[in-house]
């Protein structure tokens, strides 16, 4: 398999763009986990349904759709490095608009704020996960990959914690557990407190993403030479007229499409779940927290054993198969041991996002720009996935929906083994080329 790196990405020049891309990752984990506090925290403050709730990570994650095809046009015009620090300004402005949206209770501003913090990480996205793949052999990106993948859910574990710590939530269970009996002027006085609490965490967040903003810009982090790209790896595919010729990308998007949903899922909605299994959301929120852990630690192994020990297609297996054996494990057993087994489904999920981007991006050549803003659309299976997992819960009940994972699951084992396969050349006919 042959890479092909454009000049102004030697591996002299790779330590300071592995800094620099470990540091939005970490931003990335930080901003996208919070999500799963807010989610029961919005459904008592906005005095919301369960499906309603999730149109938390609905607004957030469909922006992945919609921004996609735009990110790659703002990374044409600002270029990487310019293109990552105006994102960071989109999701900073994003951030501000939960201020008015605190102050008034207004649900739909909330989700209006979460869709441009979204907008922007699709910019970040669309930009860093090809750059961190290009600075090293393709058999090992899924090692880097997980590098990268530690640094978002370190960042992933401490979101709800630190947001819980503003929030109050042992405050937060007694008003939920008091509210039925209180007038309408003392319950809507109580629920603007409650939603003002969201402020002071967010005025810190809208300061460390411009501050960060700023980082960027004035780094040295290298453009990449677009043209000189694609020229190199013109002949690898020179019979192929789109991206829609490679059936193993597209199922790759799909594939991905469905692992960031039951991802979000899994970390989204366990304080919620936990709640309803009759445990506080001042303990449940640790649940969160253990799902990032397991997902580091699945990283850690990913980065100890790929390619040395297991190839990436294989992991990506094993990770299917955990994935169904925890779900229906915590679909058949109930309270705190129920909730371990969804905080164990990150160690499931740890690996898939490593492995499916190399996977689906091996083979492409000129072809990658494309496919890339094509997998970050799929990112947009965490907006529908957990609405899915809402209407279930509320139809069934919160334990009992965590079945529409499983499929999900054995879709994804299918990728991998058989579906990455799919219309592909031959392996030393594979070159990867990132935009």
């Amino acid at each position: 398999m042959s890479l092909s790196q454009p000049a102004s990405l030697k591996p002299k020049t790779t330590v300071s763009p592995i800094v620099i891309i470990g540091a939005l990752f970490f931003i990335f984990g930080f901003v996208t986990w919070l999500n799963s506090l807010l989610i029961p925290y919005l459904e008592i403050a906005c005095e919301l349904t369960k499906f309603q709730s999730f149109f938390v990570t609905f607004a957030f994650y469909i922006a992945y759709l919609v921004m996609a095809p735009i990110s790659t046009r703002v990374l044409n015009i600002f270029g990487f490095k310019n293109g990552m620090s105006v994102a960071l300004i989109v999701m900073a402005v994003g951030a501000v608009l939960f201020i008015p949206a605190a102050l008034s209770r207004t649900y739909e501003l909330f989700l209006l704020g979460l869709f441009i913090m979204g907008s922007g990480l699709a910019i970040l996205q669309t930009a860093s996960n090809p750059y961190i793949t290009i600075v090293g052999p393709p058999e090992s990106a899924a090692k880097r990959i997980s590098i990268m993948g530690i640094c978002n859910k370190l960042a992933g574990a401490a979101a709800p914690i630190i947001l819980g710590l503003f929030l109050h939530l042992d405050k937060a269970d007694a008003l939920n557990s008091e509210i039925v009996g209180m007038s309408q002027a003392v319950k809507n006085a109580a629920l603007d407190e409650m939603a003002h609490r969201v402020i002071t965490p967010y005025i810190g967040i809208i300061a460390v993403l411009l501050l960060l903003a700023l980082w960027v810009y004035k780094s040295g982090l290298p453009e990449v030479d677009t043209n000189e790209e694609d020229e190199s790896v013109a002949l690898s595919n020179e019979r192929k007229h789109s991206v829609f010729d490679f059936p193993h990308v597209l199922l790759g998007v799909f594939t991905l499409f469905l692992y960031v949903g039951v991802e979000v899922v899994a970390g989204d909605s366990i304080i919620s779940y936990g709640a309803s299994q009759g445990i506080p959301l001042s303990t449940a929120k640790y649940f969160a927290t253990g799902t990032m852990i397991a997902m580091v630690l699945g990283y850690i192994i990913g980065i100890i054993s790929i390619p040395k020990y297991i190839k990436q297609e294989n992991a990506l297996r094993l990770c299917a198969i955990s994935g169904i054996l925890f779900s229906v494990l915590a679909i058949f057993t109930s309270g705190y041991i129920s909730l371990a087994f969804i905080a164990l489904l990150g160690l499931s999920n740890s690996l898939m996002w490593p492995a499916i981007w190399p996977l689906a991006l091996a083979g492409v050549g000129r072809f990658t720009k494309v496919a890339s803003s094509l997998l970050v659309m799929g990112i947009a299976g965490g907006a529908i996935i957990p609405l899915v997992y809402g209407a279930l819960a509320d139809h069934w009940n919160p334990q009992d929906a965590y079945w529409m994972m499983v499929p999900c699951y054995l879709f994804i084992l299918f990728y991998a083994t058989t579906g990455h396969n799919i219309g592909r050349k031959p392996k030393n006919h594979d070159a990867i080329s990132i935009p």
